[in-house]
């Protein structure tokens, strides 16, 4: 007999039985949320929250994503980072009401690679955040939101 893995459905059932039992928490599931980052309205108040201050530009942080978007709901972006001991990768998107689209911590051993689908209401910079060593490392790309594909 061939043995299957679970099915998402099914392993969220499980979490809800246990939720539902008191043995699981739905905070644990969110254990580093930063409610401040998210919060941020500027780009300068969600840096200070994400701790990083004014971080140092570089070539070893990489935003991958394509400089036009036809549909701003969903915005594929990849952040590479080939700094050494990378512990975070941030993405931050200018002009939107909460700059922190997605923060997302990095384990030892694992490569600082991360594609995200965010939303965008307008043309915007969009910021990759990196820690790495304890230092912080940001890299800045505009992309543009059309309407319907015909727009710039």
């Amino acid at each position: 007999m061939i043995e299957h893995p679970m099915e998402r459905r099914q392993v969220l059932t499980l979490l809800g039985a246990l939720a539902a039992a008191g043995m699981v928490f739905p905070r644990m599931a969110l254990a580093n949320w930063d409610k401040a980052a998210f919060e941020a309205r500027t780009m300068d108040e969600a840096l200070k929250a994400l701790g990083a201050g004014t971080p140092a530009t570089g070539g070893d942080v990489q935003i991958i994503a394509s400089d036009i978007a036809e549909n701003g709901a969903v915005v594929p972006v990849q952040a590479v980072s080939k700094l050494p001991n990378t512990e975070r990768i941030a993405i931050l998107v200018e002009k939107n009401p909460s700059m922190l689209a997605g923060s997302f911590d990095i384990a030892a051993d694992t490569i600082p690679d991360v594609t995200a689908r965010i939303k965008m209401g307008q043309t915007s910079n969009v910021h990759v955040l990196v820690k790495a060593d304890g230092k912080f490392y940001t890299a800045s790309k505009e992309i543009k939101v059309t309407l319907g594909g015909c727009g710039g």
